[in-house]
């Protein structure tokens, strides 16, 4: 039966209700965010307690994100990590890359967190000599996520996490006749890793206040 998205909305406020509850941190960044006229393209609340679980699972102290918009998903990151644990997380837009630093001293995490500013197919070869990472978050511009997976792949270790969001774009990902970019960058991202062999992956669709999406999980053999 087909439900609606209002109503994966109410599930997703439901559970993040009971699981997660209020965080007025988290609720200041993304008021800071959509004031600053940032896209509201934040991982939903949910999703972001997500990534910090995964970051925790794999023991995480080096993270890698692709992406920072205004640094939402990049403080949950932060949250994560142990005593001397760092997030590098690299952003292309000044003005976005501003805000997301106002964000993540205001949540207090500004000791575990750097951002490199400009285009990350530019700053990615210069972070050779901190490699390994443990996680990598790869959240940002889709037609360069072939790019942003071969340089994770030379920036990760045995058993680092890859995780690639917003790949399945409404469905559109099936498509291989589409001629929006997005999708394209998608779909090459998703052949590379059926080629890798240093990768075990898997991908799972999501439903919620984001609309309908979902991400790529891989580690690295």
């Amino acid at each position: 039966m087909y439900q609606s998205e209002e109503q994966w909305r109410q599930v997703d406020a439901y559970m993040a209700q009971k699981l997660i509850g209020d965080d007025p941190l988290l609720e200041a960044t993304l008021r800071r965010n959509s004031e600053a006229g940032l896209p509201a393209h934040d991982v939903a609340i949910n999703q972001g307690k997500l990534l910090n679980l995964f970051a925790q699972m794999c023991g995480a102290r080096m993270v890698l994100e692709i992406g920072t918009l205004g640094g939402y998903s990049t403080i949950w990151l932060a949250r994560a990590l142990p005593e001397g644990g760092k997030v590098i997380t690299l952003e292309y837009s000044e003005k976005h890359a501003a805000i997301a630093q106002q964000n993540i001293e205001a949540a207090g995490v500004a000791d575990k967190v750097e951002i490199i500013i400009g285009a990350a197919a530019d700053s990615l070869p210069q972070l050779q000599d901190r490699a390994p990472f443990d996680l990598i978050f790869i959240d940002a511009d889709k037609p360069n996520n072939p790019v942003y997976l071969e340089w994770a792949l030379k920036l990760a270790r045995k058993g680092t996490v890859i995780i690639g969001d917003n790949v399945v774009r409404n469905g559109a990902v099936t498509d291989p006749q589409s001629e929006d970019t997005n999708v394209i960058g998608v779909r090459r991202f998703i052949d590379m890793i059926e080629a890798e062999s240093r990768l075990d992956a898997t991908a799972l669709q999501t439903v919620g206040s984001k609309g309908w999406d979902g991400f790529t999980l891989a580690v690295v053999r």
